[in-house]
């Protein structure tokens, strides 16, 4: 059986080689993107693995479907980028990977905190130019903060337990009852409770109609002048052309973002020589007090090791007509 891998590196092809044992299953990595340009690619496949910023559009679906697909594994727990009725419609089970290094995600958001407190990044170019000067280099102590964490999952939960090492008073949105919060030190608190009171707030919660833009220009004017922002769950929980205005009138004091919403066409490549046609994205980057990383939150090799194994276990149960971690429109 033929198995297409859609957006492949050099570390996706490492890992689902060292994970895969059926000697049948034929691993094809391609480093290009799903579309309608390289769906043609995937002929052929039974089984067509994807990434986040593949297209799986009603109509790059009903392309797979012609050329022989019937399984989409995603290699991801997001999964807004699909048609889900389109799927159904044409027969296609899509499978995802709910869960896979809760730590990866929450550490690298810990780093994003950190980097941006004691302005890491700027204290790293200045002393590689000989500049040994600490002004405009004063962080503020974690302990007694307060941290909001918008999305009271396996991730925001690791987040909420590390912030509360910390020292930090955390508080914690989610839309449902959480259970298990006294090991995270953490409590649950209604959503504009959270955003008024934090003095960080991360965003560990899935992309959905309603979470759409959740950080908009409205929200950021009700966070603490000066707060930290993070985000290193899905781009469009926040709308980035009204970062600019917070960042430039010190409402928003600082930004990390590993996530950002026109990352499709940018993120996981080189463009180094050449000019950023995004502007929105030029502009944050400008800001001293902003980082942002390009999508790399995931990227340890326990997570990695544990996306390609949960992969191809969903294709296995998949084949044995019991799938496992399948998602379904109107789920």
């Amino acid at each position: 059986m033929r198995i297409c891998l859609f957006s492949s590196k050099g570390y996706d092809s490492e890992s689902f080689l060292a994970a895969n044992d059926t000697p049948d299953w034929h691993l094809q990595f391609h480093e290009a993107r799903l579309t309608a340009d390289s769906v043609a690619l995937a002929s052929g496949s039974a089984v067509v693995c994807a990434f986040i910023n593949d297209n799986l559009s009603a109509t790059v679906l009903e392309q797979l479907a012609a050329g022989g697909t019937r399984l989409i594994a995603l290699r991801s727990a997001g999964y807004n980028h699909v048609d889900l009725g389109a799927a159904q419609r044409l027969g296609l089970t899509v499978v995802r990977v709910p869960a896979y290094s809760p730590h990866a995600v929450a550490e690298h958001a810990v780093a994003l905190v950190l980097a941006l407190n004691r302005r890491i990044h700027r204290a790293f170019n200045r002393t590689r130019e000989g500049d040994f000067s600490l002004h405009g280099l004063t962080g503020f102590d974690l302990h007694g903060k307060t941290v909001g964490v918008i999305g009271g999952g396996k991730i925001g939960q690791v987040f909420a337990r590390i912030m509360h090492g910390f020292g930090c008073q955390v508080l914690i949105y989610d839309p449902f009852p959480l259970t298990g919060l006294d090991e995270t030190g953490a409590r649950q608190a209604p959503l504009e409770a959270v955003i008024a009171r934090s003095d960080i707030l991360s965003l560990h919660c899935p992309l959905t109609d309603a979470s759409y833009h959740l950080i908009n220009a409205a929200r950021l004017q009700q966070m603490k002048r000066g707060a930290m922002l993070i985000n290193t769950g899905r781009g469009a929980l926040v709308d980035a052309p009204a970062l600019i205005a917070a960042l430039k009138s010190g409402q928003l004091g600082y930004l990390g973002l590993d996530v950002y919403e026109e990352e499709s066409e940018l993120f996981f490549e080189d463009h180094s020589d050449l000019p950023l046609q995004d502007d929105t994205l030029a502009r944050l980057l400008s800001f001293p007090n902003v980082i942002v990383t390009a999508h790399q939150a995931f990227l340890t090799h326990e997570a990695l090791g544990a996306i390609a194994r949960t992969t191809l276990d969903n294709i296995a149960a998949w084949l044995a007509g019991q799938p496992s971690n399948e998602v379904k429109a109107g789920a």
